[in-house]
């Protein structure tokens, strides 16, 4: 499974306004150029997480985006579900009714073995992903971040917003 670029690009602009003083905001352009990534793809992937309800934005000079729910209150399953939609990320096709051997009734009674450890691989996944909430990642980068890197990208950000 190979996720688009756009669920990183979602996860780590949670992570930055996440850590947004109170009442503020982040302009897309803003976020593009300290990710290194492409403003209009980025965009994308904001409007993703504001559908969703995660950010909310603003328009005009001080506009911008910023986390519309607590930190706590959004988890990483939030986000991915956000950008690349809640399908499950394996879809059974049943191929096997396409056997020219099979007996009738054979592909009938239940889902093949295969679906069956896909969709489980796939529900552990996402339970994984719901247990992990942007508050944890806070903890986690304060832990893993330099001091002194976390404070030059709060100036910077903070001039910017």
């Amino acid at each position: 499974m190979q996720l688009r670029n756009h669920v990183e690009w979602a996860l780590h602009c949670c992570a930055i306004l996440a850590g947004l003083p109170e009442g503020k905001f982040l302009p897309a352009k803003v976020l593009a150029e300290f990710h290194g990534v492409p403003k209009e793809y980025l965009a994308k992937a904001l409007q993703a997480l504001s559908l969703a309800g995660l950010v909310e934005g603003t328009l005009g000079p001080n506009g911008g985006y910023r986390l519309k729910r607590a930190p706590e209150n959004i988890t990483f399953l939030d986000v991915v579900e956000a950008v690349e939609g809640k399908a499950s990320t394996f879809v059974c096709t049943e191929i096997r009714g396409n056997n020219p051997c099979r007996e009738p009734g054979y592909c009938d009674t239940k889902p093949c073995g295969i679906a069956r450890v896909m969709w489980d691989a796939d529900r552990v996944w996402r339970e994984n992903l719901a247990s992990v909430r942007m508050s944890d990642l806070m903890v986690t980068l304060l832990e893993d971040v330099p001091a002194d890197q976390l404070a030059k990208n709060a100036e910077w950000l903070a001039e910017r917003s």
